[in-house]
């Protein structure tokens, strides 16, 4: 029998944006083999209607030994992996079906929080070692990738052997910062190179640390 395989998920673009690097990680990754698994690449909806049932049939269907999910945090400098989900949606801004959830259980009747089960300690010493700024989240807010952390995590709970599941978030692209700048200059907007959420990172990076995540879990795993 084969290693189970890895999957990826990174969330279709929102907000307005014409792309999300989580997406673009997860295509990338489809098909590819990494530290003797298969990896197989999805996309999330950002759609909360849609996003449990998403996940249940993605568990269904690759029978994972590994969950990495991407989400695309604005402003964040560096790559971010997450310790715990929350079982709280409460957003901020609307998902891409105009829903604004408030103060609702992720998964009702579940706990209020899981701890991801992924290495995550390895994954940020093995990304600082190999030169990708990297630090771990006490948070994955109240939003979709929060949602989609919990809702592996409580999944997989029902599913044996469970899968090791965790949530990384990533910063903008160098090309999402550049048309951010050029609407804000446009606007006049004072203070513009002050801001501190136009920090971005190479797609190239990106891929890096994900893969770096995969390898370091798989050996966990083994």
């Amino acid at each position: 029998m084969p290693p189970r395989p890895v999957l990826i998920t990174g969330f279709a673009p929102y907000g307005g944006r014409g792309t999300n690097p989580a997406a673009e990680i997860a295509r990338a990754f489809d098909g590819r083999s990494i530290g003797g698994r298969a990896v197989v690449g999805r996309t999330l909806p950002v759609s909360y209607r849609e996003l449990s049932q998403r996940i249940d049939a993605l568990l269904a269907e690759t029978e994972p030994a590994i969950v990495i999910s991407v989400g695309l945090w604005p402003g964040e400098p560096m790559i971010r992996i997450e310790r715990v989900g929350l079982n709280v949606a409460d957003f901020e801004i609307p998902d891409n079906e105009g829903r604004l959830v408030r103060d609702e259980p992720v998964r009702p009747n579940g706990a209020g929080a899981l701890l991801a089960s992924l290495p995550i300690r390895a994954i940020e010493t093995a990304l600082l070692g190999a030169g990708i700024p990297a630090r771990i989240s006490e948070t994955a807010g109240t939003f979709l990738c929060n949602a989609a952390l919990y809702g592996f995590l409580s999944a997989a709970e029902r599913v044996a052997p469970a899968a090791a599941c965790g949530f990384i978030h990533v910063p903008y692209l160098p090309a999402q910062v550049a048309a951010l700048v050029g609407d804000l200059r446009q606007e006049s907007k004072l203070e513009m190179h002050q801001r501190a959420d136009l920090a971005s990172m190479d797609l190239a990076v990106q891929l890096r640390a994900v893969e770096i995540a995969i390898e370091v879990s798989s050996r966990a795993g083994r």
